[in-house]
């Protein structure tokens, strides 16, 4: 959208402002955006997520239960793996989009 366009939006209800801040506080943690940038470029199960990142297995965990929770990410078995990915491409969008904003200085 360019300055010149206007959009006009409502209030979202007071449930959807609640799930909007839990959706933001979700991503606002920095182990929880790192995983997310991640999941960007492919699934991950759990023990190559740790290992590419350096951190225990259970603390990912920890953490990937939190972004499915948020809907930011999602699971699906694969033999003995839990394979791990983006809920949907609008998180890529969220994620570009904010990473643009911070980019333009």
């Amino acid at each position: 959208m360019n300055k010149t366009e206007k959009t006009t939006f409502t209030v979202p209800s007071s449930a959807e402002l609640e799930q909007l801040a839990e959706l933001h506080k979700a991503m606002g943690d920095y182990t929880r955006m790192r995983i997310l940038w991640y999941l960007m470029q492919k699934e991950y199960c759990v023990s190559d997520l740790a290992q590419k990142m350096e951190i225990t297995e259970s603390a990912i965990s920890h953490q990937l239960r939190a972004l499915r929770i948020a809907r930011l990410a999602q699971s699906h078995k694969a033999g003995k793996n839990v394979i791990y990915s983006l809920q949907d491409e609008h998180i890529r969008w969220i994620l570009e989009k904010t990473y643009d904003h911070i980019s333009e200085r």
